[in-house]
């Protein structure tokens, strides 16, 4: 008989980094998959699953005005009871670090349900950063039954948090595999994407910006934008930016940048159009975590704005440096890969992609045929 396998997701990454997974699984008779969203990030999660033909079978539609991070797992497990009683499946599985993670982890640890955990074992070894990403990894690898590590460091994170080595699998990054098939998908409706900026001047160096993460709200945004500002002072430059729907992101980012010709501020992009203008950018300053899986694998390098990052394969594969949220280490650092004078960009955009081959997803379905 097929195992009943769920998968619970809420954010856009989730969204993305699980599609290729369902989809795989979906062609498995081993299995019969449902996916219950949880709606923590509604909008973009469903532009993401739209773009991959995923129909959600499930809808917590969990999301309110100013939610706490408590109003938010209380939701996810309260609502989650009900798709599990329906469902009853034998395994549910979870991707990354949000607080859908931890909830729908936990649910299924409450009723004695096996939990399958894509994109196991990242650290950063502070639980306070990124917060609460950190402690949502460190809880659910106390529960989880299948470890999916994305590289072997991540393994060895989990076997120094003393994880039993058996239940480990090193898989490689499902994002990889995701960022494939959409690069695919775009190939073939680049036209109509392209009309969404119409107002970036292509023959200039394009810098795709994205920043949002909870611990960089206040001074280190600032100083972001502070930097941000320095650099468009360039006339060779456009940045593209994303503003996340944060308001209090939204607040800061538009006071500094607003009036800047050459930065673009626009709404969140559907992931279509992100990796259309990824393709298209020349570097890419961020914090977000997924981006610095996806950007290697088209050849763009990535200046991580944060303290410290659970992805040190990039910057030790030369994809990907860390520069913090000063003012004076992003501004120069930047300066470098857009002069290039000594190499810099060149090294990065030649590095090896640390996070995998594209065959991700078919791993994974085929270790969870073996031991579900």
């Amino acid at each position: 008989m097929s195992k009943k396998v769920l998968f619970v997701l809420g954010t856009r990454p989730e969204g993305i980094k699980l599609a290729p997974l369902y989809l795989k699984m979906r062609e498995s008779d081993a299995f019969d998959v449902k996916v219950c969203s949880t709606g923590q990030h509604r909008e973009m999660l469903d532009q993401a699953l739209d773009f991959f033909d995923v129909e959600p079978d499930y809808k917590l539609n969990v999301m309110r005005e100013n939610q706490t991070l408590s109003g938010v797992t209380q939701a996810i497990l309260g609502g989650l009871d009900g798709v599990l009683d329906d469902f009853q499946p034998d395994l549910v599985i979870v991707q990354g670090d949000t607080t859908t993670v931890l909830a729908g982890a936990l649910g299924a640890f409450y009723r004695g349900i096996k939990i399958a955990h894509v994109e196991a074992g990242l650290r950063t070894w502070d639980i306070h950063t990124p917060f609460p990403e950190e402690a949502n990894r460190v809880l659910v690898s106390r529960i989880t039954d299948f470890h999916f590590a994305p590289t072997e460091e991540a393994k060895q994170n989990l076997l120094r948090d003393n994880v039993n080595p058996d239940n480990i699998y090193v898989s490689g990054n499902t994002v990889t595999d995701a960022i494939l098939l959409a690069r695919d998908i775009v190939e073939n409706n680049g036209e109509s994407i392209s009309n969404k900026f119409t107002e970036v001047n292509f023959s200039k160096k394009v810098i795709l910006l994205t920043s949002h993460r909870r611990e960089n709200l206040g001074e280190g945004l600032n100083d972001i934008c502070r930097s941000v500002a320095k650099i468009a002072e360039r006339e060779d430059v456009e940045f593209v930016f994303p503003v996340h729907l944060n308001p209090k992101v939204r607040e800061t980012v538009y006071a500094h940048l607003a009036h800047l010709e050459n930065v673009h501020l626009m709404e969140p992009l559907e992931y279509p159009e992100l990796v259309w203008i990824l393709g298209k950018s020349h570097i890419v300053m961020t914090d977000s975590g997924g981006i610095q899986e996806e950007a290697p694998s088209l050849g763009k390098p990535v200046l991580v704005m944060r303290e410290s990052t659970e992805r040190p394969e990039g910057v030790e594969a030369g994809t990907a440096k860390l520069v913090g949220v000063n003012y004076d280490v992003i501004t120069d650092t930047a300066t470098r890969l857009l002069d290039n004078t000594d190499g810099l960009f060149d090294q990065m955009a030649h590095a090896v992609n640390p996070y995998g081959d594209g065959d991700c997803s078919k791993r994974i379905t085929e270790t969870l045929a073996t031991v579900l």
